[in-house]
């Protein structure tokens, strides 16, 4: 292999790692502020959180030029960014306010269903199906999650607060 085929490689990897941990930093980060330390402002939350993304895309496409400077082409255009950005943003909205009632570990159990819905809703919108493969290999995923919902459901209606 290559240098520049093994530094590229480095790099991918490095990027997916630093990915996967911001994730994980952001959740457990946003769960501690809003259960364990109380902080009463989610959608406020949200906003830091948008507006550190947007500044540190900012930095990395313009100064950085890890990507190349899009432009918006037409008003149709605009219009369909602005609306999947509303939905993201409620999206992640609903996500930090969820974290002041939910462990962590069902929050996530439940993100995991996303490819599954992904699929069902990619097909109901542009009549394009996946391959079967996609769908089969979707079942044990949901499965999980409909026996983890169902351990995290008794366990929490069992806790002493419903006694």
């Amino acid at each position: 292999m290559s240098a520049m085929k093994a530094t590229g490689r480095f790099f991918t990897i490095g990027l997916v790692a630093a990915w996967y941990s911001s994730n994980i930093g952001v959740l457990l980060l946003n769960k501690y502020l809003l259960s364990n330390y109380g902080f009463k402002y989610p959608i406020f939350l949200t906003m830091c959180h948008m507006t550190a993304c947007s500044l540190l895309s900012y930095i990395a496409i313009a100064w950085m030029k890890m990507v190349p400077m899009q432009t918006i082409r037409s008003r149709v255009q605009f219009l369909k960014i602005s609306a999947l950005s509303l939905v993201f943003c409620a999206s992640v909205v609903s996500g930090n306010i969820s974290l002041r009632y939910l462990p962590v570990s069902f929050n996530q159990a439940i993100g995991a269903t996303t490819p599954f819905f992904t699929a069902v809703f990619a097909y109901l919108i542009t009549l394009k199906r996946e391959a079967w493969l996609t769908y089969i290999t979707l079942i044990p995923v949901v499965t999980g999650v409909v026996i983890a919902s169902g351990v995290c459901f008794f366990c929490f209606v069992s806790s002493p607060i419903f006694s």
